[in-house]
């Protein structure tokens, strides 16, 4: 009965479930302009040099279906080529995850007395497992909460986890999720971790990198989440 009980007071906590938005931005290059744009970005010349093209800071046909592409993987809409802020954004966001190499706590904002714990930094939408000063795993880019709807900081423990759970909001497959925080957690989605604007407030991750997380974590083990992210 006890077991019962606590498994009933799970399910009633999940009933807020917060699921990544893969109704609406899931289904965003379906939706998205088969147009390409003349007009020049105010992030012009960024993104050229990002994407590897000639930097004139002029837009051109060549320019267009590189930044087209990029936006359409992406999933960034409206998909029409232009340099605009959202596209720089994810862009930058990229090259300060790619800066961060193999030392993701350099900082020491995640507890390194805790044991394993796996860190959530929102600024630069990371995450990692380490154990004690030891990395682990990672990092690796995540999704986390949009705005209005933040992943909520703090340290945290797993406290349920469910390999098929299925969102009872949403409707849609939660996989290898993990539960840390009320209706958060950790779990894999179809999207890229760059898929404007974020989550619904759980942790999205790659399939590889969930099954990663869920052979390395166990209940108990601690969740450790800082930082703001960009545009929250």
């Amino acid at each position: 009965m006890g077991d019962i009980r606590r498994r009933g007071a799970v399910v009633l906590g999940i009933t807020g479930l917060v699921a990544p938005l893969t109704l609406v931005l899931g289904s965003g290059s379906a939706q998205a302009s088969t147009s390409c744009t003349t007009s020049t970005g105010p992030y012009q010349k960024q993104v050229e040099k990002f994407l590897g093209l000639p930097v004139d800071g002029k837009q051109s046909a060549s320019d267009c279906k590189a930044i087209k592409a990029f936006q359409t993987k992406h999933g960034i809409t409206p998909n029409i080529g232009y340099a605009g802020s959202v596209t720089w954004g994810v862009m930058d966001l990229m090259n300060k995850q790619k800066a961060v190499g193999n030392n993701p706590n350099k900082d020491g904002k995640c507890p390194t007395n805790k044991g394993r714990i796996a860190c959530v930094n929102l600024t630069l939408q990371l995450s990692w497992i380490q154990d004690g000063s030891r990395l682990v795993y990672g990092p690796v880019p995540v999704r986390t909460g949009r705005d209005g709807y933040e992943t909520r900081t703090g340290l945290k423990k797993i406290y349920w986890r469910d390999i098929d759970h299925v969102s009872n909001i949403y409707n849609v497959p939660m996989p290898y999720s993990q539960f840390f925080d009320g209706g958060q957690a950790f779990h894999s989605v179809n999207l890229s971790m760059w898929n404007p604007p974020g989550s619904h407030g759980c942790v999205n991750m790659t399939p590889t990198t969930a099954k990663k997380y869920w052979s390395l974590l166990k209940t108990g083990d601690d969740v450790f989440v800082y930082g703001r992210k960009p545009g929250t």
